[in-house]
């Protein structure tokens, strides 16, 4: 027999080789052929001697089944699982026990019962607790270096070169039963009956089982659910397509699947429904613990521990975690303990070094006895960690409602004038000079100018200078909540409560007001109605000058982070550019200011306005180059 087999020969050829049937009808029963077809097809392979009279499988019919054989398996395992906050903190979702197992250790043995033996495991979010499979179970270790700044399809591009007859699996799969097979006809997708909406893909196949459409949201529906099956062809094709679209910029967070949508034409996959119960995916710990009710009580999770701990509860009393989005430095996850809604603070990447977690515990000590922080709970001083009540009633702070303003600079306003103090001190350009240094030593400005910052030496002197100008102001240290922006802003039942106080410590008030106004886009105009809410009348020459000034630093301390942030991986998007905008816009206005009349610095200098025109006439601001 000559060429490709069909699909019913494909299916004779593939259960002879598992077990000589005792009949056709048995055959039948197995491949879902009629009788006739299935007589019809068998005659026709005995003839071409893939079969034997008694319908075992020859060696030729095992040659003829070799294309279809299963080469590899990869199985994705570097992302975040975010919407399984708070444990996926601390261990990827693939290595959680579900029943007694590892989920990525079972699907790997699934796979070799399968006579899978090329197994690769491509990994990225907590990499290295994934490395101990290579020796324990033999697979082969693939790093993928974009996980966070892209999908899913990073992880086959990183793996590109081993795609063929190849299996794509989910780390955080459940199988009840083994879904792998040695040998597969041709590419498909899993796929799961769901009623009703769902916010997966939704598949709508042609009469021959072809996927013609996938969509997100469709309701009542196939839906993709666990793992793939690419074949030669498919994997030849779409390796093209992603290497086609892979440097385009709305690639980046689209899934694999995404891509798949929007090539169905050109790209081949069937339908290959299961029926429920076989695949099992867990978005969230209220889904696995559906599943596994023992799932609870068996995990390891040292901040299930520490919430449990102060909330004097069972983890089994814990439910609804739910990512909050808006924070730039840490992770949290809104949850319900008992009827009561609660925050889970955890610290983000690259903070430890650049906070002080003892300094913050004491600001949230003062801030709560002075009402300004209604919601803490405890925090703990060494390793940051922190539990908050959640506020159900909380308006998203607006930074053009009157009221909203008017709450939250009353509530920075109380306090700076509450007079306690805490041990650490908090200075703006001290705290930007210092990540300037971290970021590569004494070559920091030069490095800059080579990465597409040739304004930073600029910039960072113009800092200099008005640093040092409002230094001269003498202002005494207050305490300062140094993060005053609009996601640490609660308003609720006519107050403003302050959170997240991890760069508080002793500084000048007017960085408080620096660092609310550079996050808000505001016009000078509304800069200059700022500075008199916070006064409650006019502020004077001096004050107006002062406050400018620190608008400047603010804006120029966070432009200097997001740099320090964007090389420790954890990019904070267009932030930068508005800090960098700040920056050079305030910059300027203070040394106008200042430069108004002569101020003698701390070394004796004067400032004139002779010498400031030299940071007034910087060049207007310009987004920064790639």
């Amino acid at each position: 027999m000559a060429g490709p087999l069909t699909r019913p020969e494909f299916a004779l050829l593939d259960t002879c080789r598992q077990k000589t049937p005792s009949s056709q009808r048995t055959l039948a029963d197995i491949t879902g052929l009629s009788l006739g077809y299935v007589n019809q097809t068998s005659q026709r392979l005995r003839a071409s001697g893939l079969l034997a009279p008694d319908s075992s499988i020859t060696q030729a019919g095992l040659t003829a089944l070799e294309p279809y054989r299963v080469t590899n398996a990869i199985i994705m395992a570097a992302g975040m699982s975010t919407r399984f906050a708070p444990v996926s903190y601390e261990k990827p979702k693939g290595l959680l026990v579900v029943k007694g197992e590892v989920l990525i250790e079972r699907q790997i043995r699934q796979l070799r019962e399968a006579g899978i033996k090329d197994i690769t495991v491509v990994v990225g979010y907590r990499q290295e607790q994934f490395f101990y499979l290579e020796d324990e179970f033999g697979v082969a270790i693939i790093v993928n270096p974009d996980y966070r700044e892209r999908n899913n399809h990073s992880t086959i591009k990183v793996a590109e070169s081993i795609l063929d007859n190849t299996y794509i699996c989910s780390a955080d799969n459940y199988f009840t039963e083994n879904v792998f097979e040695p040998y597969v006809y041709q590419a498909y997708y899993a796929a799961v009956w769901q009623d009703g909406p769902t916010d997966e893909w939704g598949l709508v196949a042609s009469p021959t089982g072809r996927i013609i459409e996938a969509r997100l949201g469709m309701p009542d529906t196939w839906t993709m659910m666990g793992h793939a099956y690419w074949d030669r062809d498919f994997s030849l094709r779409f390796r093209a397509i992603l290497n086609a679209v892979y440097d385009r910029q709305e690639t980046m967070p689209k899934l694999w699947e995404a891509i798949y949508a929007e090539h169905t034409t050109e790209l081949a996959l069937q339908l290959r429904a299961y029926p429920p119960g076989v695949i099992w995916e867990f978005d969230t710990m209220d889904d696995l613990r559906e599943f596994d009710p023992t799932f609870v009580f068996n995990i390891d999770s040292a901040i299930l521990d520490n919430i449990c701990g102060i909330l004097k509860c069972q983890v089994s009393d814990l439910s609804d975690f739910t990512m909050v989005v808006g924070g730039l430095t840490n992770l949290s996850v809104r949850f319900t303990c008992n009827g009561q809604h609660y925050v889970y603070r955890h610290p983000g990447v690259a903070t430890h070094d650049v906070l002080s977690r003892a300094a913050e515990a004491q600001a949230e000590a003062v801030a709560s006895k002075l009402g300004v922080d209604s919601t803490f709970i405890y925090m703990d001083p060494v390793t940051g960690w922190k539990i908050s009540r959640f506020v159900d009633n909380a308006e998203d702070f607006d930074y053009h409602n009157r009221e909203h303003i008017g709450l939250a600079l009353t509530a920075i306003r109380k306090l700076h004038t509450q007079g306690d103090a805490i041990d650490t001190a908090f200075d703006l350009f001290a705290q930007a000079t210092e990540l300037l240094s971290r970021l590569s030593g004494d070559r920091s400005i030069d490095r800059s100018v080579r990465l597409g910052f040739p304004e930073l030496a600029t910039l960072r002197d113009q800092a200099q200078r008005v640093n040092a100008l409002s230094k001269a102001d003498a202002v005494e240290p207050v305490l300062c909540h140094n993060d005053f922006y609009a996601p640490n802003i609660l308003i609720a039942d006519g107050k403003a409560a302050l959170i997240d106080w991890e760069y508080a410590g002793m500084g000048d008030p007017a960085g408080d007001l620096g660092t609310f106004i550079c996050c808000s886009n505001y016009t000078w105009e509304e800069v200059q109605a700022v500075f008199t809410a916070y006064f409650g009348r006019p502020p004077t020459p001096h004050e107006k000058r002062h406050y400018t000034a620190n608008v400047a630093l603010a804006a120029y301390y966070w432009w200097v982070w997001s740099l320090y942030k964007d090389a420790c991986g954890d990019s904070v998007g267009t932030w930068s550019y508005l800090w960098y905008k700040y920056t050079k816009e305030y910059g300027r206005r203070a040394l106008d200011l200042y430069a108004e009349t002569d101020v003698t610095l701390p070394d004796g200098h004067t400032d004139s306005p002779k010498q400031a025109a030299v940071y007034r006439n910087l060049p207007a601001a310009t987004p920064p180059r790639a």
